[in-house]
């Protein structure tokens, strides 16, 4: 798992800080992953498995790379990626598994892993947040991912809402062709994002003000409701 070192670090350089008691967030109940095969085409998501689809992608101010889609999932999932690059841990230092994307191994433990069959999931950290783990981000960290989910706008879900329960989980909701995932693309690519100065890994609007955190939690209960 990520040392508490590195933990310290990543909070401080997001300026959100650990309270002083240091308190991890309790162990949620989760099912028990079952490992089976995934024999489809299609992966849980609903995107086409087809490597020519996959193309190797960059993570931003990252010594990383991984196999991601082709085009709007492939740049909703980078944008992922760097903001927990930035704003939670190092996805470069080899601690916690670094960053996997696609992958051609069919044997999942839960279905939702069959997404990376499509190059539509990434995993951040997976071994430090394993399927079914107890281990759980702190605090600000979930907050911070709760306003980087909402920054995607209901495109991406996150694998600490899922069951069984994985932290470093994250992939496309969105069904191929879906005009909000092209959207919501558009609008998080690193130049135009930039050029708008709108939300971007490195320059982020704090997570903490409360026009954000409200967004956040209008996007939670429409995902859970």
């Amino acid at each position: 798992m990520l040392s508490r070192r590195s933990l310290l670090r990543a909070a401080t350089g997001t300026g959100v800080f650990i309270a002083a008691s240091g308190t991890l967030v309790p162990p949620i109940a989760a099912a028990a992953p079952r490992t089976g095969k995934w024999n489809g085409d299609v992966s849980a998501n609903g995107w086409r498995i087809a490597a020519s689809a996959v193309a190797i992608h960059h993570v931003e101010g990252a010594d990383a790379s991984l196999g991601l889609r082709r085009g709007d999932a492939g740049a909703v999932l980078m944008h992922v990626a760097r903001r927990w690059h930035y704003e939670i841990a190092a996805l470069d230092t080899g601690e916690g598994g670094g960053v996997t994307g696609h992958t051609t191994r069919r044997t999942v433990g839960a279905d939702f892993e069959s997404n990376h069959l499509s190059g539509t999931a990434i995993a951040l950290h997976p071994t430090a947040y394993p399927l079914a783990g107890s281990e759980r981000l702190w605090p600000h960290q979930e907050a911070i991912v709760r306003d980087i989910l909402a920054d995607c706008e209901g495109t991406v879900v996150w694998g600490g809402d899922l069951d069984p329960v994985k932290v470093s989980h994250f992939h496309i909701a969105a069904r191929p062709g879906d005009n909000a995932l092209t959207r919501v693309a558009a609008r998080l690519a690193p130049v135009r994002a930039t050029a708008a100065r709108t939300q971007t890994a490195g320059t982020v609007a704090d997570p903490a003000t409360p026009s954000r955190r409200a967004k956040a939690r209008r996007l939670h209960r429409a995902q859970h409701d």
